[in-house]
């Protein structure tokens, strides 16, 4: 039975508990006044104030030595040791309560002694001050926490892992000089020494330095130096482990962050999506579960199967995986890293909740085995009377009952942990395939066999598809990887054929997933990927099948391969506004870098449009996307990231005369028109109003940052192309132009070329006022009465100068360039609304060039049928055009092989949709008369 806070009174409550401690017992006995202390202070929980209260008064005295600093270091653990147990087993503290009071008792102590025995050491008739080699500054030491420690979940009953760094090399300056290695490492055995020995009042915690580089028969105190060296040429897969949990508990603040974020953040988490870490952690199990055996610990709640530690791995092999991209997962407690982890689903909610419910059972089961006698003990007793005991403290009437819920838990775990770990299955015919691997023609036998299979498949010409392969081992790329990536292609290559049996035309699709392993197979990690989770590669080769430019942009950036990794793959639409959100939040994560934070916020958007890009092109392959809505998501994306890099870029300007600048960025082209395609680039220029005298100069820096964090290329690629030469004067005028200057130019010096670009022009982001007086002179402009035999002639030399650009020297026919195509539309809607929104002002709307088709046809400044018949083709031709340059369509490209290129021509068959090419003539003819 436990009580309840509110419950009874102290007394009772501790003859209720204390059958559950004999270590309670025992102290209580051999010292009667802390039954006192404890029966006041039962129903508070030992707060971190008034731990350092306690060891302030208790060596407040000027003559405090070593012996006086022990003895209130232990005296402490006791009260505390005393009430958490006390509060736990009553009921009165949670699973939370018990880890935070003993991590703070760990921290509170070590700081303390710590101190102490610094400005013991340091005395100018001993030591005096380590002074730094190079920086001639005085260094002081880091405590490094890790395990429980680390992550702040310590037992009841726990040792403390430990590892002691300092920033440099060199010597101390007082009377006995020494190297600063030799006095980081006498004060490193003054602080064990403080917290391990054992006297008269006990001791603190046990402190295990065995995790440090090379283990216990390394030098004890290591430099940053020394750390970076080892975490480059030596540092293993299990260390990575550790430190993920590794937490400076003691030490400068600068250090500090030079160590976890320069050091040791790039050692545990990689930039890409480590799916190697599956292949470590299985051998990481075996050994453990080696061990298991060994020492038959299967009775152990932490290292026996479906224990605490096997949860560990569960959860620490997804923050390895993911945590160089996720700052989220760069977290150390176990149980706050599985909530995230529950949210974020990277295997079913139910998993993370089974093993959130079963890792609290076991560390609450931890506690009660360790209160016992004050034991660092995982092991269920084996005498009857703990076991009832065990089982009491647990809430269960008997043994037996307790077991049923443990072995639930336990089971559960075990399960978890093989499905996540459980090595990919290989299909029937895998290792017949596999004879497709060998360099050398083996077994005459075996690759009869393997074509046979090829046949069996689907594959018509076996031979081909066994020739191209070969040839691909026996390549220059091939043979130049590194030695570890060379078996995982060939693992892969079975699963590879198969996927590819069912993609025909098989010869491109298998070159085309060639292509794509030469890219990806640089980063064994995305192997490991494909390997791991083999129901991907059918996914990946449909994707690659439908589209070469798929497969470049896949090439280009393998990381995203994750997306696919969901059963049904990419399928839901964006939810922008929550997109809006977790863009913002991961921007300016409490976990992000505190140092090269900029580069680190470049990466976060790259991986955040491209992420988004790829999910809405894997909608698009499957056919579930208007041209129009794609448009319109794709438009919504640049929006969301051009109004993040301003603010970034603002934040980032070193000289700001004020907190919100009075800058806007206006999108011209596809941007302002909402007709973005996967590759646009972004039309845009920047304008300012305000009359301060260096507006000028800081906007321009602006617009220059905010055009770098636009198309500045990261190890994550780049954002967008931009083209700024829309503005005022073009490349030689002001990068940021004054909203008064604008004005000016466009109502006294512009071309008539600029007033047609100004009719798919709008505000974007920034300052809305400005938004809004930017479209108060565009509709000025766009509504100004115009000579319409001069605009006709204008507009007319115009095109011809873009056909002399754009020539076409072949029979095909060019979707946007040629007379008839997309450009031709363009430039008939351009002129209706140039010539004729100073009648009718409804024609400067935003609203596209299908729309104002229609609406001229409405208007009656075009005939109706007419205006239908053209809005149809100019959908037809950006929906052909789109598609050529995904690729998903060769054969409309006729003889000429389309090629994607950021100007690329989208050319087809010219009898190819000839009808509607010659409506646009029709049209074309009607309003410019030739």
């Amino acid at each position: 039975m436990f009580l309840h806070p509110n419950d009874s009174s102290p007394e009772l409550a501790l003859k209720s508990i204390l059958r559950f401690s004999r270590y309670a017992r025992r102290l209580l006995e051999s010292e009667p006044d802390l039954r006192t202390y404890l029966a006041e202070n039962l129903h508070c929980p030992f707060a971190r104030e008034e731990m350092l209260t306690f060891l302030n008064t208790a060596c407040s005295i000027q003559t405090l030595d070593e012996t006086g600093l022990h003895s209130a270091l232990r005296k402490l653990r006791k009260r505390v040791i005393l009430r958490l147990a006390a509060r736990d087993l009553a009921g009165m503290a949670d699973l939370t309560e018990v880890m935070v009071t003993m991590t703070n008792l760990a921290e509170v102590t070590i700081r303390f002694a710590l101190a102490h025995h610094q400005n013991w050491m340091t005395h100018p008739n001993q030591f005096g001050s380590p002074i730094g080699e190079k920086s001639l500054t005085p260094q002081q030491l880091l405590v490094v926490a890790m395990g429980k420690l680390g992550g702040g979940e310590l037992n009841v009953s726990s040792d403390v892992d430990l590892i002691f760094i300092y920033p440099e090399d060199g010597e101390t300056n007082g009377r006995k000089s020494i190297s600063n290695h030799d006095f980081f490492t006498r004060l490193g055995r003054k602080l064990i020494a403080s917290l391990n020995d054992y006297t008269v009042d006990g001791y603190v915690f046990r402190v295990d330095m065995r995790l440090r580089p090379h283990g216990e028969n390394s030098p004890l105190a290591i430099s940053f130096a020394m750390l970076e060296e080892y975490f480059v040429t030596q540092g293993r897969e299990w260390e990575r482990h550790a430190w993920l949990k590794s937490r400076v508990i003691a030490g400068p603040a600068t250090p500090t962050a030079i160590l976890m974020e320069e050091i040791t953040r790039p050692f545990v988490f990689r930039k890409y999506l480590d799916f190697e870490a599956y292949e470590a952690m299985r051998r990481l199990h075996a050994q453990l579960r080696k061990e298991v055996d060994r020492r038959e610990m299967h009775d152990n709640i932490k290292l026996g199967p479906g224990g605490i530690r096997e949860i560990e791995f569960i959860t620490q092999v997804f923050q390895l995986i993911r945590g160089g991209r996720d700052a989220d997962l760069c977290i150390r407690p176990t149980l706050t890293a599985l909530q995230r982890l529950q949210q974020k689903q990277p295997v079913p909610a139910q998993t993370f909740t089974e093993l959130i419910d079963a890792y609290r059972f076991l560390r609450k089961l931890e506690h009660r085995l360790q209160y016992l006698d004050d034991q660092q003990t995982q092991n269920l007793p084996e005498n009857p009377e703990d076991q009832e005991l065990i089982a009491a403290a647990m809430g269960y009437p008997s043994f037996a009952d307790f077991l049923q819920q443990l072995d639930i838990h336990r089971n559960n775990v075990t399960r978890h942990f093989e499905l996540i770990f459980a090595a990919p299955r290989k299909s029937p015919t895998h290792d017949i395939l596999a004879s497709l691997w060998q360099e050398q023609a083996g077994d005459r036998t075996q690759v009869e066999a393997a074509t046979t299979q090829l046949t069996t498949l689907g594959f018509t010409e076996p031979e081909k598809i066994s020739a191209r392969i070969q040839q691909f081992y026996g390549g220059y790329f091939f043979q130049q990887l590194p030695p570890a990536n060379q078996p995982k292609i060939k693992s892969l290559m079975p699963i590879l054929v198969e996927a590819i049996a069912q993609f025909p035309p098989v010869e491109a699709t298998l070159e085309r997933m060639l292509q794509l392993l030469e890219h990806i197979s640089q980063h064994a990690a995305y192997l490991a990927l494909l390997l791991e989770h083999p129901q991907t590669l059918p996914r990946v080769t449909k994707l690659v099948s439908a589209s070469q430019w798929a497969s470049n942009y896949l090439g280009r950036h393998p990381i995203l391969l994750d997306e696919l990794l969901a059963p049904r793959g990419p399928s839901q639409l964006p939810d922008w506004p929550a997109l809006r959100q977790e863009l913002a939040r991961q921007l300016n994560h409490v976990d992000s870098p505190k140092s090269n934070i900029t580069e680190w916020q470049m990466d976060v958007l790259r991986h955040f449009q491209h992420a988004q890009v790829f999910r809405l092109l894997a909608i698009d392959l499957e056919g579930k996307l208007l041209l129009e809505t794609l448009s319109d998501h794709l438009t919504e994306l640049a929006d969301l990231i051009l109004d993040n890099v301003l603010n970034l870029a603002w934040r980032g300007l070193k000289r700001k005369h004020c907190k919100q600048p009075a800058f806007a960025i206006i999108g011209y082209g596809k941007l302002g028109g909402k007709e973005l395609g996967y590759a646009s680039d972004l039309d845009i220029i920047f304008l300012y109003q305000d009359n301060h005298p260096d507006a000028q100069e800081i906007y321009t820096k602006l617009g220059q940052s905010t055009n770098t964090w636009l198309t500045s290329h990261t190890s994550a690629g780049v954002l967008y192309e931009t083209d700024l030469r829309l503005r005022p004067n073009g490349t030689s005028g002001l990068l940021a132009c004054s909203i008064e200057a604008f004005t000016q130019y466009q109502h006294t010096q512009a071309w008539v070329w600029e007033h047609q670009a100004l009719t798919r022009a709008r505000f974007v982001t920034g300052d809305q006022q400005i938004g809004t007086i930017f479209e108060q002179i565009r509709k000025e402009i766009l509504c100004k009465q115009r000579d319409l035999a001069q605009l006709r002639q204008d507009i007319l030399m115009m095109r011809e100068k873009m056909l002399d650009a754009h020539p076409n020297p072949t029979t095909l026919f060019d979707i946007k360039h040629d007379r008839g195509g997309i450009i031709d539309v363009e430039f008939i809607v351009q002129y209706l609304v140039l010539g004729y929104a100073h009648k009718y002002p409804q024609l400067t709307g935003n609203i596209g060039n299908i729309a104002l088709l229609k609406l001229a046809g409405e208007l009656g400044l075009i005939p109706t049928e007419t205006a239908q018949q053209v809005l149809t083709a100019y959908r037809e031709f950006r929906r052909l055009q789109h598609r050529l340059r995904l690729n998903a369509d060769p054969e409309l490209a006729g003889s000429v092989a389309f090629q994607e290129k950021p100007d690329g021509f989208a050319r087809i068959e010219a009898d190819y949709l000839s009808h509607a090419r010659m409506a646009v003539l029709q049209l074309w003819e009607q309003v410019f008369g030739i």
